[in-house]
C-alpha cells in the first residue's frame, strides 16, 4: 500500500473542482490547471467535507508506485492554484547582477557577454537589488526547473562562494593553497 497514496487531500473554499471523465479541472484565486489521470487505473473521490481521496482499481506493484505520484500531483496543483509556489535565488559575486529587460533575464556573471534567459509565460520572475531573483508559478515543477536552470549559469564554487544558490542553501566551503 502507498503511505502518500492513502492520505486524502484537504481542498481549500477558495478552490473549484470539477471532474470530467479522465481530467480534473481545478480554479482558484491564482488560476486554474487541468490534470490528465488515467480512469481505468484510479478512481477519483471528492467527499462532503471537501477531501479529495484516489484509490487505484487494481492493486499491483506498478500501481501502487504511480498511487503516491498521482496524488502528490493533485496535491501540488490544489497547493499552486490557491497559494503558489515561490523560490529565491542570491547571486553572490563582484559584478553579478541580474535585471529584466523585456521578456528575458538578463545575468552578467563575470563572463565576457551577458547570459539572457528567455521567460516561461506560466512563470513570473522578479529581481529585487540586482542580486535576488524570485521566481513565481502555480506548476511547482515548472518553478524548479526555471531556478535549476538559472543556477547552472554560474553554480556556486567553493572557494570564494561566488555564483547562484537558492536562498537558505548551503555551500561548503574549501581552504585554498597553502605556501
Amino acid at each position: 500500500m502507498s503511505k502518500i497514496g492513502k492520505k486524502k487531500i484537504l481542498i481549500p473554499k477558495e478552490v473549484n473542482l470539477s471532474i470530467n471523465g479522465g481530467s480534473i479541472d481545478i480554479k482558484g484565486p491564482l488560476g486554474s490547471k487541468k490534470i490528465n489521470l488515467d480512469t481505468k487505473l484510479f478512481e477519483v473521490n471528492v467527499s462532503k467535507n471537501n477531501e479529495l481521496s484516489i484509490k487505484p482499481k487494481i492493486k499491483n506493484d506498478d500501481i501502487k508506485k504511480m498511487w503516491g505520484t498521482n496524488r502528490t500531483f493533485l496535491n501540488n496543483t490544489v497547493i499552486g492554484v490557491n497559494k503558489g509556489f515561490e523560490k529565491i535565488l542570491e547571486i553572490t559575486g563582484v559584478g553579478y547582477k541580474a535585471a529584466i529587460k523585456g521578456n528575458s533575464l538578463n545575468l552578467q556573471l563575470g563572463y565576457s557577454h551577458d547570459t539572457n534567459f528567455e521567460i516561461p509565460k506560466d512563470v513570473k520572475i522578479s529581481v529585487e537589488k540586482q542580486s535576488i531573483i524570485k521566481i513565481n508559478g502555480l506548476d511547482k515543477q515548472l518553478v524548479g526547473t526555471v531556478a535549476s536552470k538559472i543556477k547552472s549559469f554560474r553554480p556556486s564554487e567553493p572557494y570564494k562562494g561566488k555564483g547562484i544558490k537558492e536562498k537558505g542553501e548551503y555551500v561548503l566551503r574549501k581552504e585554498g593553497k597553502k605556501k
